[in-house]
């Protein structure tokens, strides 16, 4: 039986994060009581690492943190993909970066 768990506004819940909140009925029960907004940017933050071991660690880190009341991830500068709000500075700094290491 599958248990249905919310995702976000932007972002549906990832397969890996959600076994991982599944198999964990403390972290599940934070995650469920969090924003939707909160729970985007747990997702986002997921699946914005790039290295499959780095992937591995932010899921681990989800549960952890949820479990330890963190609403959402700390020191992160938030999901770009959203359409519903304009990018922030730090955002819009961040993507000029990343921009100016690609050439």
């Amino acid at each position: 039986m599958s248990t249905k768990i919310s995702g976000g506004v932007a972002h549906e819940l990832a397969a890996d994060l959600r076994k991982t909140l599944a198999a964990d009925p403390r972290a599940l029960a934070a995650w469920e009581v969090i924003t939707p907004l909160a729970r985007n940017e747990w997702i986002c933050w997921t699946i914005s690492v790039k290295s499959p071991v780095k992937r591995q660690e932010h899921v681990a880190r989800v549960v952890s943190q949820l479990k330890e009341g963190q609403r959402r991830p700390c020191c992160w500068p938030g999901c770009m993909h959203r359409t519903d709000k304009p990018l922030s500075p730090s955002q819009q700094f961040l993507l000029s970066r990343q921009g100016a290491k690609r050439k």
